[in-house]
């Protein structure tokens, strides 16, 4: 019995095709459910390895709003691993901003009209700044996120998963900003 990719060129071809799927399945199941997603090759440059995330201030009537965006942004940037989140004192550059907007959007009803499906929506603006130069990598940039939840869910989704939900979004747009390679 002949191995594949043992001489027959179609064999080779086969061989090749068969280790990028299994490849693929491998990065399938251990890339899903991470949670965050990074665009970085694991290089960034110096003056942005050291940063410090200011609380975001609250425009909005949701109470900790700013608090809860913040903590999500240090723990996603923790878990990259490609930043290191540090105190003002010694940051080489800083995240800093503000959350806009925080909206309740009707998405569904039932017969009799009356609502059953909420859509949370976030939104904020922030600010990413080299301290030595003062340069802004972006400069006021808005990211928005949402989620949905459905009132008496057998799922169980609340607005407390949905706001969840659009921070997550928010963090990895944030991610892919902050440590993305220029």
């Amino acid at each position: 019995m002949r191995r594949v990719g043992d001489g027959r060129p179609w064999a080779r071809r086969l061989g090749v095709i068969l280790a990028a799927g299994w490849l693929a399945v491998v990065a399938g199941v251990t890339g899903s459910g991470c949670g965050v997603y990074t665009a970085s090759s694991g290089r960034v440059q110096e003056e942005r390895k050291r940063v410090h995330v200011a609380f975001l201030e609250n425009d909005t009537a949701e109470a900790n709003l700013g608090v809860e965006l913040t903590d999500a942004i240090v723990q996603a940037l923790q878990v990259d691993n490609t930043l290191k989140v540090v105190g003002e004192d010694v940051a080489e550059s800083m995240i800093t901003g503000r959350v806009l907007r925080y909206t309740l959007r009707e998405m569904a009803t039932r017969p009799d009209l009356t609502v059953n499906e909420y859509q949370v929506q976030i939104a904020v603006s922030l600010t990413f700044t080299i301290r030595s130069t003062g340069e802004a990598i972006f400069d006021k940039r808005t990211f928005n996120g949402s989620g949905n939840y459905v009132l008496n869910d057998p799922q169980g989704t609340t607005e407390q998963t949905a706001r969840a939900e659009a921070a997550g979004e928010i963090v990895r747009d944030i991610l892919a900003q902050v440590v993305e390679d220029w």
